[in-house]
């Protein structure tokens, strides 16, 4: 209606003065050069390693991203480097090539060569030396001289080429420029050794991931405090990228927004192109907000869950499962220590999930054998977590060998390894009402058992509930890097205006 339009523009517009509640007006972030210098000699390392001394020399050739149109179009689309580009060169313009020369890690970048008349729509056209101090490498020539340059190195050259076990994607594309077909490129063993240092962030790469965290966090308390029934959830999607762009610089998302206002909460990946983020806040609605900024292409991936309603305040089905899945974090991360399978925070979720169902009469036997019939995939049907780094879901969830489990929930992990320290990943436990896992837990034979049919009936279109922090594993145990409200009083309170600052919340772990 007219008027709940007008509503919802008087809320956002009242929202928009955000920066002085959370986050303030800070210059842009900036990595030192010695971060990518690391990660390149880390790779060099890992890349021996892995030979164990077959190879005593070799040039490592990397494809940066290219320069996108839309469809048939010259509209640029906004250019996002190739990750593995980034982590080791953190070069911002397409089109370009590396090489890394083992054992020495004399770095080489390979940058476009642009006509002069080029400069009347780009800017000043930069001579190879701005490039080589700009991004701390040892030389820079242009990309049409890759071909000579790598072919009188006269030494093995290998690229990178690799399936993602977590996604099934294969990438990044090999190297396609001019001659590469006469060259005889290995594509074996690279990929691997680049994964497994990606996996393991380095001190530098911690703090980046600390600021994105702190943006994100500011960001997620601000659109907390100026969601209001009445509103659309693309105002609160709005929000969240002014903050993080107005107040720290992160001119991409990490991923698209998931903005679940009701039952939309209850679909995991809600805010696709079929389901924009379009629905109307109605009063009483439990709120499922996933949103992640980017920051040098380092990602967040926060999740947060509130009420909506004119008081700010939990009903009492809200507040149980609110507490049901802050429990279930605050299992997992009282847990988390090097040597721990990933597998079994999963499976501590669950039970953790499926014992407060059996106090509150939602469920009902023994909980083993809820355990042993797997009741928790019906609430949870995703994996835990996942590690995060330069993309949203990183690489490396899945080590050379690991298999994936084949049961509900379980099979949708995204990380199966054994924690080591400097990891970085996310825990978000999750609980959902969907029709289609509730009719079939009441029906299959396994598990109809286990259901009060009646009890769990009443939480149908309740939409769901997440809780995501983004930790890293320390040597000890873990860190939280994301500041978020994690308890029922703290939510009420960003809601309310009583808590004004991420260092007024309370922490789980």
């Amino acid at each position: 209606t007219e008027a709940a339009c007008a509503t919802s523009s008087q809320h956002a517009m009242a929202a928009l003065d955000l920066p002085g509640a959370f986050g303030v007006h800070m210059p842009p972030f900036r990595i030192p050069r010695t971060m990518y210098s690391e990660n390149r000699q880390r790779l060099v390392e890992r890349f021996q390693q892995d030979q164990q001394g077959a190879v005593e020399g070799a040039v490592l050739l990397f494809k940066g991203g290219v320069s996108l149109t839309r469809n048939d179009t010259d509209h640029e689309l906004i250019f996002r480097q190739e990750s593995f580009f980034s982590h080791l060169f953190g070069v911002l313009e397409p089109d370009c090539y590396a090489t890394i020369e083992v054992p020495s890690g004399r770095t080489t970048l390979f940058v476009p060569r642009f006509p002069q008349e080029y400069a009347v729509w780009m800017g000043p056209i930069h001579p190879p030396s701005h490039f080589t101090g700009k991004y701390g490498v040892d030389a820079t020539v242009y990309t049409d001289q890759v071909f000579d340059f790598v072919r009188e190195q006269g030494l093995p050259v290998h690229s990178l080429f690799g399936h993602n076990s977590d996604s099934g994607n294969d990438g990044p594309p090999k190297p396609d420029f001019e001659g590469s077909e006469k060259l005889e490129i290995d594509y074996s063993i690279l990929h691997t050794a680049a994964v497994e240092v990606r996996v393991i962030k380095s001190e530098a790469e911690i703090q980046v991931l600390r600021k994105i965290n702190d943006i994100t966090s500011d960001a997620h308390l601000a659109v907390m405090r100026s969601a209001k029934p009445g509103m659309f959830e693309f105002q609160l999607e709005s929000l969240f990228k002014h903050h993080c762009y107005y107040n720290g610089g992160s001119r991409n998302v990490a991923y698209t927004s998931i903005c679940g206002c009701g039952p939309n909460g209850a679909v995991l990946h809600y805010g696709h192109a079929g389901a924009p983020n379009d629905g109307q806040l109605q009063d009483g609605d439990m709120m499922l907000l996933d949103m992640g900024a980017e920051l040098n292409c380092y990602c967040s991936d926060i999740t947060c869950s509130f009420p909506c309603s004119t008081g700010g305040t939990f009903n009492a089905k809200q507040r149980f499962i609110f507490e049901t899945v802050a429990a279930c974090q605050k299992a997992v991360m009282s847990s988390l220590k090097p040597g721990v399978e990933w597998s079994s925070m999963h499976e501590l979720s669950y039970r953790t999930t499926c014992q407060r169902f059996l106090e509150a009469g939602l469920l009902v036997g023994d909980l083993e054998a809820l355990m042993e019939a797997n009741v928790g995939s019906y609430f949870q049907p995703h994996g835990l977590g996942h590690l995060i780094g330069l993309d949203t879901h990183d690489v490396g969830g899945y080590p050379q060998g690991a298999q994936r489990d084949s049961r509900a929930g379980f099979k949708s992990l995204r990380l199966q390894r054994t924690l080591a320290a400097g990891m970085v990943l996310t825990v978000e436990p999750g609980v959902y009402f969907v029709d289609y896992l509730l009719d079939q837990l009441m029906t299959d034979p396994r598990t109809k058992a286990f259901a009060v049919r009646e009890k769990l009936d009443e939480f149908r279109g309740f939409g769901g509930v997440r809780l995501e922090d983004s930790v890293l594993i320390t040597e000890t145990g873990m860190e939280n890097l994301t500041t978020c409200p994690r308890t029922v009083e703290d939510v009420e309170g960003v809601i309310a205006g009583r808590i004004t600052s991420r260092s007024q919340l309370t922490r789980l772990v």
